[in-house]
């Protein structure tokens, strides 16, 4: 390790010193933390290119240690992604006076999902076009070629991505190895493990009655535990943003983002415009913006640097039944549904757009009847790709070939990829959000006794 290192992990661990005081004062909230470590991570990477640009050993070394904490922060958060979604499904269950309230609040979900990624699509083919924005201005590079071959390979011989296949492999066989995460469905499996095993307890609870103190005071007593890991782990989120930030400012490819600084600035403003779309839709049914986004901020500051929607679902989850006062029912089934089915930025505006940009090097012209089959495409394909790694490159997998187009564009914009994801990342975890706020708003308090009010919820 070189002296330049250690003076950089002193100044890192002064950060972190930092961060821990101001945790220290009531009036630093969680938001105002995260903010905090955001902008000292910006800061912090910053300095190191400014210093160290011309020195990648230093660089390298700096970030193997500093990615430890956000590593480790992120290993922390998927952790508890299956244990959270078990419990807290089985909880729900327990909690909704009516078992066909389920059906209700599920359906309502995913059409809400659905709906959204739909507009997303729109917005995302109406801006590539109001940018003129045109997949042969591209200039591909050795890195993209080959990454182009790549997704070629991965389109014709990877897994079977199709709706029919997703609904197929949705009911798990094995709860062990979905619990394990062995299979990109696994989240939505757990899912409806945890739906079934809620309801057979609660029939159980009522045909027993003896047993059903019982139940109740185990799953709320496992719950309670659950909930109270989460919230230790969601307490080093200003740490962690830190050190995830620190990371992207130094492996951002500058030069790349001026060459397509297009392609970046439009797909900003979509996801822009979509955020405003779902604003709107909050305040239509007399929610608070300010509020709103003021209470969700940890968890978008979170995705936005991790670019992982699964790796947030606990955050996700926690918002809305801690903050925004969501049922823990509505809470769960929009959490774990928006990680996997419905995305708005990955699904939605990312693929829309790319297909905008190839319709004028196939001769297609981009009238009222392409707009109308790829918003269809769209909506079929997010639903298609729930819960495989990778969403917005496997959008694009989907949804191009759909209509006849090369996906050898996806390969052209890799240098700005992450850059982009960021943002799409967070707009996708603002949607499931969103639905569950649509969601609450929509069926009222009708999925919840009031008795049994969630945890945290007041």
């Amino acid at each position: 390790m070189t002296i330049y290192t250690v003076i950089n992990l002193v100044l890192f661990s002064g950060l972190l010193s930092l961060l821990y005081q101001a945790s220290k004062r009531e009036s630093w909230s969680l938001s105002r933390r995260v903010l905090l470590g955001l902008l000292g991570g910006i800061g912090f990477g910053l300095l190191l290119e400014a210093f160290y640009a011309s020195n990648p050993i230093v660089l390298d070394e700096t970030l193997q240690w500093t990615n430890i904490l956000g590593s480790s922060y992120v290993a922390l958060l998927r952790m508890i992604i299956m244990p959270l979604i078990l419990i807290t499904m089985i909880a729900a269950v327990l909690k909704v006076d009516e078992i066909k309230s389920l059906g209700k609040i599920g359906g309502t979900v995913v059409s809400v999902l659905i709906m959204t990624t739909v507009i997303s699509g729109l917005i995302g083919v109406s801006i590539a076009v109001l940018f003129n924005l045109n997949a042969g201005d591209l200039v591909s590079g050795a890195r993209e070629l080959a990454r182009a071959e790549v997704l070629e390979t991965r389109r014709d011989s990877g897994p079977d991505i199709s709706v029919l296949a997703t609904l197929t492999n949705l009911v798990p066989s094995n709860i062990f190895s979905d619990l394990a995460g062995s299979r990109p469905l696994a989240i939505i499996g757990v899912v409806i493990f945890g739906l079934l095993f809620g309801i057979a307890s609660a029939l159980v609870a009522a045909e027993k009655p003896e047993h059903a103190d019982g139940i109740r005071h185990f799953v709320d007593a496992t719950q309670s535990i659950i909930m109270r890991l989460v919230k230790i782990i969601i307490s080093l989120t200003p740490y962690g943003v830190l050190a995830l930030m620190t990371r992207v400012i130094v492996t951002t490819d500058g030069e790349a983002i001026i060459n397509l600084i297009s392609f970046v600035v439009a797909s900003y403003i979509a996801i822009a415009i979509m955020f405003v779309v779902h604003s709107l839709f909050i305040a239509l049914l007399g929610g608070n913006i300010v509020s709103y986004f003021r209470k969700v901020w940890p968890v978008l500051t979170f995705a936005f640097v991790t670019r992982s929607s699964a790796a947030t679902i606990p955050l996700t989850i926690r918002a809305q039944i801690d903050e925004l006062k969501i049922p823990a029912p509505i809470a769960n089934i929009a959490a774990s549904f928006g990680a996997t089915i419905g995305q708005n930025g990955c699904a939605g505006i990312y693929p829309a757009m790319l297909a905008a940009m190839v319709a004028p090097t196939m001769g297609v012209e981009i009238d009222f009847g392409f707009i109308v089959s790829l918003l269809l495409i769209v909506a079929i394909g997010s639903f298609g790709i729930a819960g495989v790694g990778g969403g917005a490159t496997n959008a694009a997998l989907v949804v191009l070939p759909a209509l006849g187009f090369p996906v050898t564009i996806a390969a052209l914009l890799i240098s700005i990829e992450p850059l982009i994801d960021m943002a799409r990342t967070a707009l996708n975890v603002n949607g499931s959000i969103t639905t569950g706020v649509i969601t609450h708003r929509l069926l009222g308090d009708k999925t919840q006794s009031e008795e049994d009010m969630p945890l945290g919820a007041s």
